[in-house]
């Protein structure tokens, strides 16, 4: 691939096909990499051969959901709600990894989608499907059929070498008026304050809804980031736009083609990042690392030594400053990787090995089915552990007997549980796995006045229900 450089002059960008020596150091004014015009061939150097390598590699998504909606308030007062059906469409951008048809876009854009649609950049259209995706890294993969035909592609970067000052071109479908490549510098990196899960490249390069998913390119043509959001008052692009970095986006794409899903490593530790406060506290020179708060039994940190109120400054190299930026580390390992962590103890820096693994099934689920003439008939449970947790999108740390189902037409349907409640007690006994549930409903079958507690979204409240 051509490697493109640019430069500024008189205001406009100016990009030629040259490579010069790096700057040396110390070295004062321009790099010897920035050239000055010297012809009227040079001034009308444009970013278009590159944008010819990158841009069908960039396609168009559209989703079509069916969306239901109450029509008549009436008779909605009175519990007989009337609802029509009606499809939702939304637009969205994708950008293809595989020449076989790998399409990586955004969670965000293919959620809940019925149908779904590519149309690549020669208007061509497929059906797409599904691999995988993950709302906690906003990144969906999804495959295309191509009969065979080999497709325009895009490397993924995963160097990580991106530099503040770069250049780079945002290519997608914004507000869908077709293809659109727009161009700025990288901001910033490593911004962790945008999710719970990410370091995100910071791009002036202007960016807009219908943008998500589509391409950050740099002067290599190689997939640096996939545009996922903006930060606007307006809706429209303030020069503030953020991408998922390419080690992330990779280690999605072979997730999901290697297991169906994507799996995201963990070490076993709840952490927190170090504020100002706790950085004196623990003898640090400035708030930096995320500190450990608690430690999963038998979980990959307790293996390998980690304390509670360690912190951890690198892994693999990285420095760490947050909470974030520590769980997308982690995220971009392959399951299994020895990970060298470099952490802050009693005043000393040590450096400890830990397995970075996928969230492990303990306890088992043991899937159940509650039966019995009871409120709870026809529930179905599953005991909580650090993997369904990471299905579910729960706290990792959270235990206990979880509904994952509500079956049609049971006992249980009549009353208001919800997939996702935690079941904490029944008949003031504490609830620790399906089989002990089961026990308690069937000791107090038959019984019409039931007392228990549930934890919904963190909010535990307790109910009687007279059966």
């Amino acid at each position: 691939m051509k490697k493109y450089l640019a430069s500024f002059f008189g205001g406009a960008l100016v990009v030629g096909a040259v490579l010069m020596p790096k700057a040396q150091a110390g070295q004062i004014g321009p790099s010897p990499s920035v050239m000055v015009p010297e012809s009227a061939a040079q001034m009308r150097m444009s970013f278009a051969p590159l944008v010819k390598d990158t841009a069908p590699a960039v396609v168009n998504v559209y989703t079509s959901r069916t969306v239901r909606q109450q029509v008549d308030p009436f008779f909605s007062f009175f519990g007989r709600g009337m609802e029509r059906e009606r499809s939702q469409r939304s637009l969205g951008s994708g950008v293809i990894v595989r020449s076989n048809g790998v399409v990586v876009t955004n969670a965000h854009v293919v959620k809940g989608a019925d149908e779904l649609k590519v149309v690549l950049n020669d208007r061509r259209e497929f059906e797409a499907k599904i691999v995988a995706e993950d709302t906690d890294s906003d990144l969906a993969v999804l495959q295309i059929d191509t009969n065979g035909e080999r497709l325009p592609y895009l490397t993924i970067d995963t160097s990580n070498s991106l530099e503040v000052g770069d250049i780079v071109l945002a290519i997608g479908n914004p507000f869908g008026v077709g293809q659109t490549v727009t161009s700025g510098i990288v901001s910033a990196v490593g911004r962790t304050q945008v999710s719970d899960l990410a370091s995100f490249i910071q791009t002036d390069a202007a960016v807009n809804p219908g943008n998500s998913g589509g391409a950050l390119v740099d002067m290599n043509g190689e997939l640096v980031g996939v545009n996922t959001a903006i930060f606007s008052r307006s809706g429209g692009s303030n020069g503030i736009g953020f991408a998922i970095p390419g080690e992330l986006v990779q280690r999605a794409v072979e997730s999901s083609l290697s297991d169906g899903k994507i799996v995201r490593p963990w070490i076993g530790a709840r952490t927190e990042g170090v504020n100002s406060v706790m950085a004196e506290a623990l003898g640090l020179d400035r708030p930096r690392g995320a500190i450990v708060e608690e430690i999963f039994p038998n979980g990959p940190g307790d293996k390998a030594g980690l304390e509670r109120r360690d912190v951890i400054l690198s892994v693999d190299g990285t420095d760490i400053f947050d909470d974030s930026g520590l769980r997308f580390k982690l995220a971009t390992f392959t399951p299994g990787h020895k990970a060298k962590i470099k952490i802050w103890r009693d005043g000393v820096i040590k450096n400890v090995s830990v397995r970075a693994d996928a969230p492990m099934e303990y306890p088992p689920r043991n899937e159940l089915v509650v039966e019995g003439t009871n409120p709870f008939q026809g529930l179905e449970v599953v005991n909580m552990s650090p993997a369904l947790a990471e299905e579910m999108g729960f706290d990792p740390f959270a235990t206990g007997v979880v509904i994952s189902a509500v079956s049609r037409g049971t006992l249980s349907s009549r009353y208001r549980f919800r997939p996702g409640d935690i079941i904490l007690d029944v008949m003031g006994e504490e609830i620790t796995d399906t089989s002990q549930l089961q026990d308690v409903v069937l000791e107090n079958d038959g019984l019409r006045s039931w007392t228990l507690s549930l934890d919904r979204g963190g909010r535990v409240t307790k109910s009687r229900i007279r059966f």
